[in-house]
């Protein structure tokens, strides 16, 4: 038997204890930095297959890995595990209605439930598969926290978890298979908490000075500021504190979370710089105070040419996700609900002309025709320490957006399982080429250092900044 067979045979053996894990996570999502229980039942299951659990790693609550084997290479899967906000959604349902049994208005609109069973899964494959070689090595899995919000493997990056590592490999769950790399923006996220003073509104407006006023300056500037920066630049923000429910007193306090992106660190710093400047702007004019906090920030993704050939010749041999008529006919449902400018995007970036799925063997371009995702992810500052290479998974109908109610909905499908399957197994297979092909360990050596340049990597984390959960006074969110 290949090892492709062999790898192939263990992951459909293992996988309905992975996909069972994922339903789990599905049914009880929590947010960045309190994944408590979605952590405690990853290292349940990875225990029960032998590993070596490491909590804490790189200094993060919500952190662990798992380890199997000794000696070198070392190998990483990385998983995640952290829902989102106000997208809870009942499963399989092809209309907008929250999931009726949750409590917490959550849901898995990125599918990181179906990625962290994956990932793991993929550990255990690609562990076993090297036991049983008698091969050298060792197969680290990470659980990683807090991916949507404040960069959870930035602040791992940072603790040092993963020193030593020869080789990262992720997945993410998408509406399509795809092996091609994905760049990312570089961001910051950060708090601007405005000071100023109540008073009677009606009465003595004039001894108050509105905090509430100075936030809304800031949003006014920074949209002025949309004006005036890249066409790849991304700025968001949220009200996180509105000053209270009462008109007729003067604001005391308003608070802002805001997210800058930009496609270099270097450039989100400064566009990040320039918002600070606004904020400033806006507190003098009011003749208020803020207070600007860095709550986490990640670098861009550093690709990695020599482990994504690898990766895609694992795909070549494996053929597309098997998808069945079950599968396409939940996905055909889903698609009707999507927008058709969305489905027309995905038919030309994936060059699927009908059908509610991406079927077969996604094309591989040139070196350097890498598309630029305007989104953002953690494994950034992974790829930026550690070669990396990550497979987008076909989990959903093709056209599907990520943090939509539709994702949600189709996360714990049988179309979702089959992807998750299908990605341990071409992770798990591309772990073995690496491990056992030391020219290609060198080769995307050797990349690495090319690509990461001289001046090494700075972490975007500001000096002496803890995780979140470690900050005197945090609040979870």
């Amino acid at each position: 038997m290949s090892d492709l067979a062999s790898i192939r045979s263990t992951v459909t053996s293992l996988g309905p204890e992975f996909t069972a894990l994922s339903d789990d996570l599905w049914d009880h999502p929590e947010l960045r930095w309190e994944e408590h229980r979605s952590m405690a039942a990853h290292i349940r299951l990875a225990e029960q297959h032998g590993a070596r659990i490491t909590r804490d790693a790189g200094g993060v609550p919500t952190a662990f890995s798992a380890e199997w084997g000794s000696g070198s290479p070392v190998i990483a899967i990385l998983g995640e595990y952290d829902a989102l906000a106000s997208v809870s959604q009942a499963a399989g349902v092809a209309e907008r209605l929250p999931d009726p049994h949750s409590d917490s208005g959550a849901g898995h609109a990125c599918g990181h439930n179906l990625l962290g069973a994956g990932s793991l899964l993929a550990a255990v494959a690609l562990a076993r598969t090297l036991a049983e070689r008698g091969a050298a090595g060792t197969v680290r899995y990470y659980g990683c926290p807090a991916e949507e919000a404040a960069a959870g493997k930035s602040f791992m990056v940072a603790g040092g978890a993963f020193d030593g590592v020869d080789a990262a490999i992720t997945w993410h769950p998408n509406d399509a298979l795809s092996t091609s790399q994905v760049l990312t923006l570089a961001y910051t996220q950060a708090y601007f908490r405005f000071t100023g003073t109540a008073s009677h509104a009606g009465a003595f407006p004039q001894h108050g000075r509105s905090a509430l006023d100075a936030a809304e300056l800031m949003n006014v500037g920074v949209n002025f500021l949309r004006e005036h920066m890249e066409d790849a630049d991304r700025i968001h923000y949220a009200f996180t504190d509105a000053g209270g429910t009462s008109p007729n007193v003067v604001q005391p306090t308003a608070e802002l979370y805001y997210l800058v992106r930009s496609p270099t660190w270097p450039s989100a710093k400064a566009l990040h710089d320039r918002v600070v400047r606004i904020a400033e702007g806006a507190a003098h004019m009011t003749e208020t105070q803020v207070e600007v906090t860095v709550d986490g920030a990640s670098a861009e993704i550093v690709p990695n040419r020599a482990l994504e050939l690898a990766m895609h010749g694992v795909v070549e041999e494996l053929g597309g996700v098997p998808y069945t008529e079950e599968d396409r006919a939940l996905a055909a449902m889903f698609q009707e609900t999507l927008s058709e400018q969305a489905v027309a995007a995905a038919r030309r970036r994936y060059r699927q002309p009908d059908g509610p799925l991406f079927e077969g063997v996604p094309v591989l371009g040139e070196e350097g025709e890498w598309i630029q995702m305007t989104g953002s992810s953690d494994v950034g500052d992974v790829s930026w320490v550690v070669p990396t290479v990550q497979l987008q998974g076909g989990t959903a109908a093709l056209g599907t957006p990520f943090h939509s109610w539709q994702l949600v909905a189709q996360g714990k499908s049988s179309l979702a399982h089959r992807g998750l399957v299908y990605a341990a197994i071409t992770m798990a297979a591309t772990g073995l080429r690496i491990a056992l092909d030391e020219q290609l360990r060198a080769d995307a050596a050797a990349e690495h250092v090319r690509r990461v340049g001289p001046g090494g990597f700075v972490s975007p984390i500001p000096a002496g900044l803890a995780a979140p959960p470690l900050r005197e006074g945090y609040v979870p969110a």
